[in-house]
This record gives C-alpha cells, sequence and structure tokens, in this order.
C-alpha cells in the first residue's frame, strides 16, 4: 500500500497584467506555464496532487491574492521551445479574504526565511507549513486549509 502524501506548500508568482488571479478562477484548471528558471523548475517538479500554492501578484500589488492547488503533476510545458521544462496543472481553491502584501511579510519576523523574501525573484518556492499557517492568519484564511 502506497503512504499517503503530505501535503507540501508553495507559492507562486504571475505579473497579474500577464495572468491574473480573476483570470485563474476564470479558467478554473489553468497549467502553470513559462517557468524558464533551473532552481524554479526542481520546484514544479516536486509539486503532488493536492499540495496547495499562494497565488502572488508580483511587480503590480505584490502580494498574496489567492490559494490554488496542484491538480496535475508535472509535465512537459507546452510553451517551452525545449523539452527540459515543465508546468503543472492548478486550480483555484478561494481568494485570499484579505491579500498579504510582500511589505507586511517582510515586516514579520517569522517569515524572514520565506524565498519570497531572501531570493525575490525566484517565480516557484517552497513556503513552509509554519509559514503557511501563519500567513493563512494574516489573510484571515482558516489555518491548514
Amino acid at each position: 500500500m502506497a503512504a499517503e502524501h503530505t501535503r507540501n506548500y508553495w507559492l507562486v508568482k504571475t505579473e497579474p497584467d500577464a495572468f491574473s488571479w480573476d483570470q485563474q478562477v476564470a479558467h478554473g484548471v489553468e497549467p502553470w506555464t513559462g517557468v524558464r528558471n533551473h532552481v524554479a523548475r526542481k520546484h514544479l517538479q516536486a509539486m503532488r496532487v493536492g499540495d496547495r500554492a499562494f497565488f502572488y501578484h508580483s511587480n503590480v500589488g505584490k502580494e498574496i491574492v489567492g490559494i490554488v492547488e496542484v491538480v496535475r503533476e508535472a509535465y512537459p510545458d507546452p510553451t517551452a521551445q525545449s523539452g527540459h521544462w515543465v508546468c503543472v496543472d492548478v486550480r483555484a481553491v478561494g481568494p485570499m479574504p484579505r491579500p498579504v502584501s510582500l511589505a507586511a511579510i517582510k515586516a514579520e519576523p517569522r517569515l524572514r526565511d520565506m524565498l519570497l523574501v531572501r531570493q525575490g525573484r525566484l517565480s516557484v518556492s517552497p513556503v513552509s507549513p509554519e509559514a503557511w499557517d501563519l500567513i493563512c492568519r494574516m489573510g484571515g484564511w482558516p489555518c491548514s486549509a
């Protein structure tokens, strides 16, 4: 019998003028394509069905605006020129009741080790369960949801 998967948590970044939370909601399930960083690719490859991710608007807004769930694990990114890049499919779980800004995350000492703070340009990054719960509380989302 296979061991039950422990849910992992992530943060995925998008520029809202290119692909926004509203578009994610409207599309339902959407492939998370266009990642062209080797470290971020490794994170996509580590995602499992049932994992959840904060949906972060970068550049404009700079805030976590929603939560998505992985519904299909890594497969070749159809937008890539070569087969080296992957994507996952995600579906919207729900909007963050109170968007959590980058400024609020940086102001919280318990979040100082988040990759969003330390390596701000990384488009896909893991989030510890402790940071997940704290950010969910900051945004008014039920903890461990």
